[in-house]
């Protein structure tokens, strides 16, 4: 995830608490998402598709944090 930007993200995780929880958050969303989808663990597909989108507005908040933080 934002493989251009590594050294601002690695800035901001060291530099901001909120970053780092909403990056863990994402992280972990996106572990549960990958092991569900490859029948990994079992999940109810309105729970899977609840996660997705938890992790997209994550993400976007990453995007956005990363946008101001020039």
């Amino acid at each position: 995830m934002f493989e251009n930007r590594q050294d601002q993200v690695q800035q901001l995780l060291s530099e901001s608490l909120e970053f780092r929880r909403i990056y863990n958050k994402h992280q972990d969303l996106h572990e549960k998402v990958e092991a569900a989808e490859n029948g990994v663990i079992a999940m109810e597909d309105s729970q899977l598709h609840q996660m997705k989108k938890e992790k997209l507005m994550a993400k976007d908040k990453l995007a956005d944090m990363l946008n101001t933080s020039h």
